[in-house]
């Protein structure tokens, strides 16, 4: 562990990148769950790892790999109970420049949802709910009998375009997905 973020309101959202597990031998090594497209990156020796709300700051010593299982040495972290009491910790960092085509997940809420067959309004994203698969959950603008929200699985089949200038996206729901659609 190395130095602190400065208490600045203006810091930007940081993003989860994998939460720590198990130590890993006697050295401080532990074993880490990933939640980021590029750990090489993110894992890289001198890269900045955060708590929650970036006021610890976690500096990577080295990483490794072995059999798709990503191993981590923090700086500070140099003994298997100090790795120990990191277990269950969530470590994030800082946001990367994206291309124009790029998106984080939390870019998508607020955006308008709209049918892709006759661009009648769905209603609004509201979360983006992680698991196994990605979720669009939306408040739909016409509830239907008790259902208020609807969750779309967020792959390019169903929700075919996105458009962050203009705030929309466009879902194309098999029969029954939808309530009423």
């Amino acid at each position: 562990m190395s130095g602190e973020l400065p208490a600045d309101p203006q810091q930007p959202e940081l993003l989860r990148v994998c939460r720590i597990g198990r130590a890993q031998g006697l050295k401080g090594e532990v074993t880490v769950r990933i939640f980021t497209d590029e750990p090489e990156e993110r894992f890289a020796p001198g890269a900045e790892l955060f708590n929650r709300d970036g006021s610890v700051t976690y500096t990577v010593e080295r990483a490794r790999t072995f059999k798709n299982r990503w191993y981590l040495k923090l700086e500070g972290v140099d003994d298997r109970n100090a790795a120990e009491e990191l277990n269950g910790t969530v470590l994030y960092g800082e946001p990367w420049e994206l291309e124009d085509d790029e998106f984080y997940p939390k870019d998508l809420v607020g955006l308008e949802a709209r049918l892709k067959a006759d661009g009648r309004v769905l209603g609004k994203v509201v979360d983006m709910i992680e698991g196994a698969q990605w979720l669009l959950k939306i408040r739909l603008a016409q509830p239907v009998g008790s259902e208020t929200t609807a969750l779309v699985p967020f792959v390019i089949d169903l929700v075919p375009d996105i458009d962050l200038e203009e705030g929309y996206l466009t879902i194309d729901p098999p029969g029954g997905l939808i309530p009423g659609v």
